[in-house]
């Protein structure tokens, strides 16, 4: 299927292979590089799941542990071949999704070849996972070590009562010692499978031999069913406190979302959740002004909107020197907005979103991983103009109406007290 996307004049060629597998070639004549993306439905919130009549309940770290292991090949390791190709690959794992990427500028094809064959031909022995084990516990070390990353998961740790979301992506020491090669199987056969996953390639290529260079993996019959818990009303607590070795106290304040509701647009409910964060905290908000003048934030404050399994949150922080004021604003801002929105406001920040979201089109790698984000829910994200388009002030206030939960994580400095409530 060929749509051309008026608004944004981008071309996008999609189809659902024999096998399952989506398919998404983003247009780019012209363009001299090539970003392709190979991603998988799995991410750290499936946690536990039903597959092949039994149920798993995993230790924490597993998505992000397989991505690490996919590289590595019965004849060589992956990356190698990318290297001798002239490729630069790379991989990421999320919440939601394990994805393997690589750009380049030529050998196209050969490229092509190598990350689908690497992503769907594991080889997991008792001696490289134990070996791995010893490269993921450093870098866990270090995230361990990091107040910004540590100061983050605070957030979901506070708002959540058992979520998968609450755990760290990475895992900890003690939850990947019990990953084995069995288990990492199991979950390749399971989220591995052409109907969960999504290829996407932005630049020049002929969609047609992309998708018959996929349409050569085979489909998998299972089907997992996942399972993220019960939820449970209001946050698990206020504030979540750690100290490490900081200058300046770092604070992040978490709002609780409801999750999309059935039919509705997941990317539409993306850019309603990025407008409004802009406009409680943006740059060219009446709140960052005032609170950057109190000297509440810095540069270093930031805002995000995120949606996951059963869930969705708006987060907001950064470095301060008063984390209790620069919440007590942040709530008092967000009451406000749900009570009234200034007209010219609205539309002022609707055109600053849309005119960040066009920028992305010449951005292949933020584009296609924007793309595949989109796919999985059905969309494609070259028609967030008209879903922007179709926000309203109202659906707005109705937004902020919901952010009424929310937790604080701290990460303070070594002297003083401290405490949690």
């Amino acid at each position: 299927m060929k749509q051309y996307f008026e608004r944004v004049h981008e071309t996008v060629h999609s189809r659902t292979l024999s096998n399952g597998l989506r398919v998404s070639y983003l247009e780019k004549p012209g363009f001299s590089k090539c970003f392709a993306m190979l991603a998988a439905g799995f991410g750290s919130c499936d946690a536990c799941f039903t597959a092949e009549g039994r149920r798993w309940q995993l230790p924490a770290g597993v998505a992000h542990f397989l991505e690490h292991k996919m590289f590595e090949d019965e004849d060589g390791n992956a990356l190698q071949k990318f290297a001798a190709s002239g490729a630069s690959p790379n991989a990421f794992t999320s919440r939601t999704m394990t994805a393997y990427h690589f750009s380049c500028t030529e050998r196209f094809w050969e490229n092509l070849e190598i990350l689908l064959k690497f992503v769907f031909t594991p080889y997991f022995t008792e001696e490289n996972v134990a070996k791995e084990r010893g490269i993921i516990a450093q870098e866990i070390g270090m995230l361990d070590d990091t107040p910004g990353w540590r100061v983050y998961g605070g957030v979901y740790e506070g708002l959540y009562h058992e979520h998968p979301i609450r755990v760290s992506i990475a895992g900890s020491r003690a939850s990947i010692a019990e990953i084995t090669p069995e288990l990492l199987y199991a979950c390749h056969r399971a989220f591995y499978n052409p109907a969960n996953m999504v290829l996407a390639v932005c630049g020049a290529a002929d969609f047609d031999a992309i998708c018959e260079a996929a349409e050569q993996v085979s489909p998998s019959p299972v089907r997992p069913v996942r399972d993220y818990g019960k939820r449970q009303s209001g946050v698990l607590r206020r504030e979540t406190v750690c100290r490490m070795q900081v200058s300046q106290p770092q604070a992040m304040l978490g709002f609780r979302d409801a999750p999309p509701a059935e039919g509705e647009s997941y990317l539409q409910r993306q850019l309603l959740g990025d407008l409004c964060c802009r406009l409680l905290s943006g740059p060219a908000s009446p709140l960052y002004t005032r609170l950057f003048e109190e000297r509440l934030l810095n540069r270093t404050f930031d805002s995000e909107y995120t949606m996951f399994p059963e869930g969705a949150a708006a987060i907001f922080g950064g470095e301060t020197r008063d984390p209790q004021a620069l919440r007590a604003a942040l709530e008092a801002g967000v009451r406000d907005c749900a009570a009234a929105l200034a007209k010219d406001a609205f539309g002022r920040t609707r055109r600053a979103l849309y005119g960040s979201c066009l920028r992305t089109f010449d951005d292949p790698a933020s584009y296609v991983r924007r793309e595949v984000a989109a796919q999985f829910r059905g969309e494609h994200y070259a028609a967030f103009a008209e879903l922007l388009d179709g926000l309203t002030p109202d659906d707005a206030r109705a937004c902020f109406a919901r952010w009424t939960d929310s937790s604080q994580s701290l990460v303070l400095p070594l002297d003083g007290q401290e405490g949690e409530q």
